[in-house]
């Protein structure tokens, strides 16, 4: 099967052009400027005239929680990788604190297996440390694991390593990325003392949340990473940055990497007031000067990746206050429409933010790039004259809600393309799936 798309608006990271994209069978197998020529035109079995809309590279989300197994009344792989294909996301990779957690070969294999049966997207899983498993994690085939997940601050799932030898040892020996969730758990249990203890046995209000997991406590735990990576030349990929003063940790250093998500970026603990616990996620949202910061860092190429770090959680679950609302927001569907209207006029910073990138930082084999060669994970995006609001309504998560609701944007996922395969188109997603099991390069940076 070939498939011709032309009359597009070709976008990566370093050019834009007119041009089009021929798709043969999973693979792109050609890419130029201008009309295609005739013999295309005449021996494609479906050509596609994108009317001016942009082709992108499909998003790899590095840092999901599709909930599954264990907790799939909230998310499953199945309903969320249609979530994730309706928002041009080709590709994921999947987190570990699940039920069970992901912390043992078959832990893990259990995932691959049912993402096999059921993803729409291209997929693949870390598996975490514990205090007690790093024997099992230098043993492992990490052309098939994107890398070893780190928790220095408990979260949900509660796999906090905390073990001062562990933490070396892990660092000196792991070959592979280790991707760290920074929160220092000292700061937090303090801050958790000294909240309750003013509350005198009120409720604590979720606006309290930045004030419960402060910078400090990302700092903190941040800096320790970067020490130990720097010392070590372990391959180090901070999660989730959401302060400024991390930002002015960072250096040259080719080992170390950050992401940061689209919940950073759009809203601050002001919007607490307003949101409440639709907000509430770890780390939490800060300040304004933060919001900016990162922002900037984005922009600028200090911050390498954006993810979304989705966690979908039902209605009822947010109920509740600081200590009893569950933390985590789903991001998926909408996080390439919000980026690309945060960073209007800048969509080669998109694409390489959210494709290219984590294609570059985790050896993803093939993917990530539109280059003849490369499997054909692409999504057609239209920029529309009126703005399109985002409503609850529109989600296709399990979980039923986004924080993004009522929000604006110009950008509309139009179609994606998995492995040549059309997955989503206009509103309808496939009933056949062409995902495949990511493949990693170990050398990678």
């Amino acid at each position: 099967m070939t498939t011709l798309l032309y009359n597009a608006r070709i976008v990566t990271g370093a050019e834009r052009f007119d041009g089009f994209i021929l798709i043969n069978g999973r693979d792109i197998a050609a890419i130029g400027a201008g009309a295609p020529p005739a013999e295309l035109m005449s021996r494609a079995d479906e050509a596609v005239d994108c009317g001016g809309d942009m082709l992108m590279p499909g998003v790899i989300d590095t840092h999901v929680h599709f909930r599954d197994p264990g907790l799939t009344a909230k998310g499953d792989i199945a309903t969320e990788s249609r979530a994730a294909v309706a928002g041009g996301v080709t590709s994921y990779i999947d987190m570990p604190n699940t039920r069970p957690a992901t912390v043992t070969p078959a832990d893990w294999e259990a995932k691959m297996e049912r993402a096999a049966e059921v993803s729409m997207a291209n997929y693949a899983f870390f598996i975490a440390a514990t205090n007690d498993n790093l024997p099992v994690l230098l043993s492992l085939d990490y052309t098939r694991i994107p890398g070893i997940k780190l928790f220095l601050g408990s979260s949900t799932g509660n796999m906090l390593v905390d073990n001062a030898t562990t933490l070396e040892r892990l660092f000196a020996a792991a070959p592979a990325l280790i991707a760290v969730h920074a929160e220092d758990e000292d700061t937090i249990a303090r801050c958790r003392r000294e909240l309750t203890d003013h509350a005198a046995g009120r409720p604590l209000s979720v606006r309290l949340h930045s004030a419960l997991r402060p910078a400090e406590a990302c700092v903190k735990a941040s800096r320790r990473a970067i020490e130990l990576a720097r010392h070590y030349g372990s391959r180090l990929h901070l999660l989730h940055l959401s302060t400024a003063d991390e930002l002015s940790l960072l250096d040259a250093d080719t080992n170390i990497t950050t992401e940061t998500c689209p919940h950073y970026l759009l809203f601050t603990d002001a919007d607490m007031e307003r949101l409440g616990s639709r907000i509430k996620c770890n780390p939490a949202i800060k300040s304004q000067a933060d919001r900016v910061a990162l922002l900037r860092a984005v922009t600028d190429g200090t911050v390498d990746t954006i993810a979304t770090d989705h966690a979908p959680h039902l209605p009822v679950d947010k109920e509740g206050d600081l200590l009893t609302a569950a933390s985590g927001m789903p991001g998926i569907q909408f996080s390439l429409p919000m980026m690309l209207e945060l960073l209007d006029g800048r969509p080669g910073r998109v694409a390489a933010l959210m494709s290219e990138n984590p294609a570059r930082i985790f050896g993803i084999v093939n993917r990530g790039f539109l280059l003849a060669g490369f499997r054909a994970d692409i999504v057609r995006v239209r920029r529309c004259q009126e703005p399109v609001t985002i409503t609850d309504a529109d989600v296709i998560s399990r979980c039923g809600w986004t924080p993004y609701a009522g929000m604006q944007t110009h950008y509309k996922v139009i179609a994606t393309w998995v492995n040549g395969h059309k997955t989503f188109d206009n509103g309808t997603i496939s009933d056949r799936s062409a995902a495949a099991p990511l493949r990693f390069l170990t050398g990678s940076e």
